[in-house]
């Protein structure tokens, strides 16, 4: 009998990295090794961050960052430049997300300044939750088809969240004004 299906085998189970569950929202020690293993492995790939990436009818993103993806990203920026993930740096970008969530979301309009005065919601379990930062791009980027596209970051509270919560964002037009964008984000499928 020969070894060589057990050795592949072997060396399959301890490459593959299954995705969790539900989303980190809290890292502990084994949890980052595996975000650093997975960021460093990530240098091949051109689909590392679809995991984290949610696109609404309108072609407009959200990239949902947990400490899992935050620590991933970093340790592939860090591997790019064929250097380690500094402990200080890890150390800095988990106390950065202590108790947030941080959504980074892409949209797209007709002026340069139309997601000045957007304000989001995060829907939890029929509950609305508010923003304790919302960061929205004032001079949006003019596309090549003469819409622009804003990036805007929004942070809310995760202390309460599940890693496994179904979450709804909604940015609206200003206070009281109508909604302008909607993004069904499943914690679920995240690490």
């Amino acid at each position: 009998m020969s070894l060589r299906p057990v050795a592949v085998m072997a060396l399959v189970l301890t490459a593959w990295t299954p995705a969790a569950a539900a989303a980190s929202l809290t890292l502990d020690e084994r949890q980052r090794e595996e975000a650093i293993r997975v960021g460093q492995r990530s240098v091949t790939s051109e689909a590392f961050g679809e995991e984290w990436q949610v696109t609404n009818g309108a072609g407009e993103t959200v990239t949902v960052i947990t400490p899992f993806h935050r620590i991933a990203l970093a340790a592939r920026h860090a591997a790019f430049r064929n250097e380690p993930l500094k402990a200080q740096d890890q150390e800095r970008m988990l106390a950065d997300l202590k108790d947030k969530l941080m959504l980074a979301v892409e949209l797209r309009g007709p002026r340069e300044d139309f997601a000045r005065h957007f304000t989001p919601r995060l829907l939890v379990d029929g509950r609305e939750v508010q923003p304790s930062v919302a960061q929205n791009e004032r001079t949006a980027i003019r596309e090549d088809d003469g819409r622009f596209r804003a990036r805007c970051v929004y942070w809310f509270p995760a202390r309460e969240l599940r890693g496994d919560a179904r979450l709804v964002l909604v940015v609206k037009r200003a206070p009281g004004g109508e909604d302008v964008a909607k993004f069904d984000i499943d914690l679920s499928t995240m690490r």
